[in-house]
């Protein structure tokens, strides 16, 4: 930076800073009136939230003027502005407020200086349009860091909830002494085949399981893709020494593996979850019958 445009950084900073000191108090009021009519009336923050956030505002805003900070730099008066805002982003969110109500807060607190400004008829054209564009630039640049730290935080708990749902989805139960179930819904793909199979190896070799009956009834379509991730968990279960059973094909699943030219003629298939038990207490040698004297 030149020494020229240095000076006038260091004058509009100075501008500013004599414009809040001689009327602190006033501003100060007019900022927690803004904060009241966006945030007390839907009670999201309380009076004394307001007052505190507002005041500390105030002092981080002056001293990132003092320290004659340019926005080109990150200054550490600056990283304080923006965490300060980050913060209070957070605190309205975690309350039920919106990120729309955050920005609307943020243009009141550049309003405020602003209306503020053209009242101090003290300086010319020139030095006030200077102040002005200053002023935007911060305020512009604190909305965008907090809008990018949100979509951020959107993106991880989404992601979050993606890895939940992968694993809630498809329990493994053992129904029996060596048997185990896995239905499986929605679609499988690459990362998530992945997890329900290091999850079902694990079970076999815990449970010392000799049957598994894979339940597709909540597969809603089916590609090569799908298929190929069926038979690769198939493959890895007799991989381990136990047997898999494939039920729940309903006859759409039947003409989509059909038309797909996929072999499952060494799968053990049965078309319901009821009949894959069977077959699997067959294949064990255990025998269910009826008590004669059980009544329901």
């Amino acid at each position: 930076m030149s020494k020229k445009h240095a000076e006038e950084d260091t004058s509009i900073h100075q501008i500013l800073i004599d414009q809040l000191k001689e009327n602190m108090g006033y501003i100060a009021d007019v900022v927690e009136e803004q904060g009241r009519g966006l945030f007390g009336d839907n009670q999201i923050l309380t009076d004394d939230d307001i007052h505190e956030y507002s005041v500390e505002f105030l002092e981080l805003f002056v001293m990132l003027l003092q320290a004659g900070a340019s926005l080109g730099k990150r200054t550490a008066e600056l990283e304080a502005l923006q965490q300060f805002f980050g913060n209070f982003a957070r605190q309205i969110q975690v309350r039920g407020g919106s990120l729309d109500l955050f920005v609307r807060y943020v243009q009141s607190l550049q309003r405020v200086l602003i209306e503020e400004l053209e009242e101090n008829d003290r300086y010319g054209f020139e030095q006030n349009r200077e102040v002005l564009l200053m002023l935007a630039r911060v305020f512009n640049h604190v909305v965008l860091d907090v809008f990018h730290a949100y979509l951020k935080e959107k993106e991880r708990t989404i992601e979050a909830q993606q890895e939940e749902l992968k694993h809630t989805s498809t329990p493994i139960t053992e129904i029996w002494d060596g048997v185990l179930t896995l239905p499986i819904i929605g679609t499988l793909d690459s990362s998530r085949t992945m997890i329900v199979m290091e999850n079902l190896l694990s079970r076999i070799e815990k449970d010392r399981a000799k049957v598994v009956v894979l339940d597709v009834t909540g597969v809603m379509t089916i590609d090569s893709q799908v298929s190929h991730h069926l038979i690769q968990m198939i493959r890895a279960i007799g991989l381990m020494g136990a047997r898999a059973i494939l039920t729940g094909i309903r006859p759409e699943i039947a003409r989509a593996i059909t038309s797909l030219n996929i072999d499952l003629s060494a799968v053990n298939t049965r078309s319901t979850l009821s009949e894959g038990l069977k077959e699997a207490f067959h294949i064990l040698g255990i025998q269910v019958s009826q008590d004669p004297s059980a009544s329901f």
